[in-house]
């Protein structure tokens, strides 16, 4: 299955809140109004994966949502990936690996070297996914989740 990447459209946000919301647990997923203050953050920019509509020319736009990536420019020439979202039917096609990708394509060219994010020290597939995609543990942040979890930086070289 084919998926392309595009800019997020305000019609998207509810799609892209229910997904966050069956992504992540409790704690770890965003309200409305962080998900909201995250995407309208002066050098953020949210990128959407969809599908091809499913052989029925009336599909939504809801069910042509795979996931999507909240990341930002930062200063010092440091991008920040705030959250990256793949809905459970499309994982294992790609699209983490295509979000990933055209998020940090789009941080170089704002001229950031060094890109870093956060995760769940519990949470291994993700783990296992950026270390595939050249990410290196930094440090942890003790109860850096409002449960209580803990998070792992990671953080990747984008000048290499």
């Amino acid at each position: 299955m084919a998926f392309t990447i595009r800019d997020f459209r305000t019609a998207d946000f509810d799609t892209l809140w229910r997904i966050d919301q069956t992504c992540f647990a409790t704690g770890i997923s965003y309200s409305r109004a962080e998900l909201r203050f995250y995407m309208r953050r002066p050098t953020a920019f949210t990128l959407v994966a969809e599908s091809p509509a499913q052989s029925n020319a009336d599909a939504s736009t809801e069910e042509q949502i795979a996931g999507f990536i909240v990341a930002e420019a930062g200063p010092r020439a440091r991008g920040h990936i705030i959250t990256i979202d793949v809905i459970s039917d499309a994982r294992r096609f790609g699209v983490g690996s295509l979000l990933l990708r055209s998020a940090e394509d789009r941080l170089c060219v704002a001229e950031c070297r060094v890109v870093e994010l956060e995760t769940a020290v519990d949470n291994l597939s993700a783990l296992s996914f950026y270390k595939r995609h050249g990410y290196s543990v930094i440090k942890t942040f003790p109860s850096y989740y409002s449960n209580g979890v803990d998070a792992l930086v990671l953080e990747k070289n984008l000048s290499m």
